[in-house]
């Protein structure tokens, strides 16, 4: 086991301890009595700061969601010359970090149902602004909130599906079939708008991702008013073909 500073708090010592231990012998591993010992610990101290072990498997989830966020931060590019490929790049670094820690993935993916820890939040606010500029650049053929879902989903189902198929029967060419399949899903060849869409929809999506949070012109009730008509024009378009 690691050497651990002794500095640590005692939760973080905790929380890695059980990390550690997930990593290593999975969820089984995790009892209160083996994290206690690893962290060179009493078993009460673990009831006392976390609850259960439910109460620390959420703080292990949130643990992983920061370290999680570390990686984005650093490949994080404010402004992308190519935004569609800064999409490819985000993806496969979910993925990666999903099939190359797939224990603390999947208590990540469990720790989301019941509610999201600011390192989770701030993950998906990345995501949010990779999305609004993939729309801002006219990219986009769906809604922001369905392009994000479909990030999401295809990420989260290209771990599942890799980490629960047997070593020697993994094809790597289904990562990149998958994320292929999402980029075609959520984005256009071309930042245009082509002759077979009708209405302003793009214009609307493009326009609605460009709007500041905070501008001065309109009041809040203008921007919500504003917000509203613009996703209502931005969902008016066709379905992406299949």
């Amino acid at each position: 086991m690691a050497t651990r500073d002794s500095t640590d708090s005692p939760r973080r010592r905790i929380v890695e301890a059980a990390v550690e231990l997930l990593e290593n012998g999975g969820p089984d591993a995790v009892s209160t009595r083996a994290v206690a010992a690893a962290a060179g610990m009493q078993p009460p101290a673990i009831y006392r700061l976390f609850g259960d072990k439910e109460g620390l498997l959420e703080a292990v989830a949130e643990h992983g969601y920061a370290q999680f966020l570390e990686r984005k931060r650093a490949q994080l590019d404010p402004a992308p010359q190519d935004p569609v490929e800064e999409l490819r790049r985000g993806w496969d670094m979910v993925v990666e970090f999903g099939i190359s820690r797939p224990e603390l993935f999947a208590v990540m993916n469990r720790a989301v149902g019941r509610g999201s820890g600011a390192a989770h939040r701030a993950g998906l606010e990345i995501l949010h602004g990779r999305v609004r500029r993939l729309a801002a650049g006219g990219w986009l053929r769906v809604d922001e909130e369905l392009a994000t879902q479909i990030i999401q989903a295809t990420g989260q189902g290209a771990v599942i599906t890799w980490n629960s198929t047997p070593a020697d029967r993994r094809n790597p060419a289904l990562l990149t079939v998958l994320r292929e399949s999402m980029v075609a899903a959520v984005t256009r060849a071309e930042p245009t708008v082509p002759a077979s869409e009708s209405g302003p929809s793009a214009a609307a999506r493009a326009l609605r991702a460009a709007l500041p949070d905070d501008a001065d012109v309109l009041s809040d009730a203008e921007q919500r008013l504003l917000r509203e008509w613009l996703t209502r024009l931005a969902a008016d378009g066709p379905a992406p073909h299949a």
